[in-house]
């Protein structure tokens, strides 16, 4: 039994974290959803790799797109007229989501032996990775002195 949570204090008191209430929000949906099943590594310090089990779907039945900030995998089985004796290998739409941080681009993605693999990784724009500023202290004390004795 899952139990909703009530974000309206938040929301009285916060302004621009939209996106993190929408991302604890659909992370609540999705926690029923199993299928297709899947992993999430992490490779290096900037790069992922996503992994889904797609057992018994072609190449031409997945469809990958990427989106500002969402990558979503959708699987659309062809209409193929079989007669199971037993059916042990789901074979269902699905469409699954996941949410990527700022800066994080989808790389490549491959299908090899029923894994659908997809590669990210996390781009900072040089102006918005940290840098270190020189410090001028000697000479900024000698100018603040010579202005306290004018």
């Amino acid at each position: 039994m899952r139990t909703s949570y009530d974000f309206t204090p938040f929301w009285r008191s916060s302004i621009g974290f939209d996106r993190l209430f929408d991302l604890v929000d659909a992370a609540q949906q999705q926690a029923e959803a199993h299928y297709p099943p899947y992993n999430i590594e992490r490779l290096g310090d900037d790069q992922y790799q996503i992994s889904l089990a797609l057992a018994g779907f072609r190449p031409d039945e997945i469809n990958v797109t990427a989106e500002q900030n969402v990558l979503t995998i959708e699987g659309r089985k062809t209409d193929e007229k079989r007669e199971y004796l037993y059916q042990g290998i789901s074979e269902r739409h699905f469409r699954r989501q996941f949410n990527l941080a700022d800066y994080v681009q989808v790389r490549n993605a491959s299908f090899d032996n029923g894994l659908l693999r997809v590669e990210l990784v996390r781009e900072i724009p040089e102006a918005m990775k940290p840098r270190r500023l020189a410090i001028n202290g000697i000479s900024n004390i000698q100018q603040l002195d010579s202005k306290a004795a004018a």
